[in-house]
């Protein structure tokens, strides 16, 4: 025969995509001997946690349906005989594959069998085709499915799909496809089976652990790494790949035993959670983040003598509408020396009177005719500061672009949605609606620094002023200080 004479075909529903958190809902197998069905099986299965609405909503199991339906542990000699001998035979092979395997592991059994992914033999058999998943394949033949996204339902499409390949290729052509389809990928040793192919091919973040379960609920999960990706899945196969063997990458590559997934709406969402998450986790193998409490700006002093001749004004978390004479947005103190320097040079400043020198007389940068000798007493205080007063004058937070709050719609063909409020470069929330939106414009204005930053590069790009929208003038606007 082209292919192995005892095949398993089988497909889980489950709460979710992830491996290790999620649990399977349903079985379905069809144990095939010799080109024919011996056995046709399926159950719903208690999973022991409550099924999220979008996925019942693509299933239709509900939380009522597996109520009396029996745990894994009882259908475990069942599924286990079932595939006794048999190739696994899977769409997505190795998602299914570690569902079963991470549900026998939980009961203490194990499981091990080879795996024939139908995706993978696919793409062996129809190279000129770009989708091979369930739907496309099931457009593209011309096969029934009496009930999508059920367990036996697509089984039986793919028991159809191989039929119809061993009718349509010859056996030594579909032999040589099937030992492409097993061939097994490198799976990172302290990962469980299944985790990198439940990965989305999607944008979002990703965060590393080294525990292999959750904590409990309300519990603090730290995290290794924290990484962005426009595809999930081949950024974190990335990590554990070839050029990963080496240095600090191959050490946190060693130390990963979960992974965990957000998908996100678009660029901003992503950078907003990015750097929420890094905050509040401070993983050890990102570089470390500045306090956010930290942020401030500097108010000249007028008429000053000695020097420094300006005061730093902490700013974060508090309504720029209160800033009064305020320049500049800084995190540390070496951005705002940074700053002060470059200003100097461009506009013949004095460092002494700005801080950035210590003792008496004319200054190092007079001596090299790069100040204009405020300190040699060749120019007055009151002409040196109105120039760095000019030279300030354009650094920091900029005008507030719109009259009042506003919301940024970010939306991904079948991903999430989400509509992210700001107001005065502040961001009030994240909502699902307008309705959660126009709720959120109401909302205290607190800045942060690094928000600012990553909505103000985000705006810099013109084509994303198109997915910004005024929201309509909310009461009390005016008691805010708007």
């Amino acid at each position: 025969m082209s292919l192995p004479s005892r095949l398993a075909f089988i497909d889980v529903e489950s709460t979710g995509a992830h491996p290790v958190r999620d649990r399977i809902t349903e079985i379905a197998i069809l144990r095939v001997e010799d080109g024919e069905v011996v056995a046709r099986w399926e159950s719903l299965v208690a999973p022991g946690q409550p099924i999220p609405p979008l996925i019942e909503e693509v299933t239709g199991i509900s939380d009522a349906m597996v109520a009396e339906a029996p745990a894994f542990e009882v259908l475990a000699d069942t599924v286990a005989a079932l595939l006794e001998g048999c190739v696994f035979v899977a769409h997505s092979a190795r998602f299914d594959y570690g569902f079963i395997r991470n549900a026998f592991t939980r009961i203490g059994r194990e499981f091990e069998a080879p795996v024939l992914c139908t995706v993978k033999l696919s793409r062996a058999l129809y190279p000129e085709h770009h989708r091979h998943g369930l739907d496309a394949l099931i457009e593209r033949h011309g096969l029934v499915c009496a009930a999508r996204h059920r367990a036996m339902g697509d089984v039986e499409v793919l028991w159809q799909f191989v039929r119809g390949l061993e009718a349509g290729f010859a056996p030594e052509v579909l032999a040589r496809a099937a030992a492409r389809a097993m061939k097994a990928p490198t799976q990172p040793p302290g990962l469980p089976e299944g985790m990198l192919e439940a990965l989305p091919d999607a944008p979002g973040l990703y965060l590393f652990h080294a525990q292999p379960e959750p904590p409990p609920a309300g519990a603090r999960d730290p995290a290794l790494f924290v990484g962005r990706a426009q595809s999930l899945r081949a950024r974190v196969r990335e990590h554990f790949g070839a050029g990963a063997r080496k240095g600090r990458d191959a050490e946190l590559a060693a130390r990963v035993k979960r992974v965990e997934w957000i998908e996100t709406a678009g660029e901003l969402d992503t950078s907003l959670r990015e750097n929420a998450l890094l905050r509040a986790l401070a993983p050890p193998y990102n570089r470390p983040q500045e306090p956010a409490e930290a942020a401030f700006a500097l108010r000249l002093l007028p008429r000053r003598r000695r020097a420094p001749i300006y005061e730093t004004v902490a700013i974060a978390g508090t309504d720029p509408a209160d800033w009064h004479d305020l320049h500049g947005v800084f995190r540390n103190r070496r951005e705002a020396d940074n700053l002060l320097r470059e200003l100097a040079l461009l506009y013949r400043l004095c460092p002494r009177r700005l801080g950035l020198e210590g003792g008496s007389g004319p200054c190092t940068a007079h001596a090299a005719r790069r100040c204009a000798g405020v300190c040699a007493r060749r120019e007055t205080p009151e002409e040196h500061d109105a120039r760095l007063a000019g030279a300030l004058a354009g650094v920091g937070v900029k005008p507030w672009p719109w009259a009042g709050p506003v919301a940024v719609e970010e939306v991904r063909a079948h991903g999430p949605h989400r509509l992210q409020v700001f107001d005065r470069w502040c961001h009030l929330g994240s909502a699902q609606d307008e309705a959660g939106a126009l709720a959120l414009a109401a909302a205290p204005r607190a800045f942060d620094a690094d928000v600012w930053r990553i909505l103000a590069r985000w705006l810099a790009v013109p084509a994303h002023l198109a997915q910004v929208r005024v929201l309509a003038a909310q009461a009390g606007e005016g008691e805010r200080g708007g």
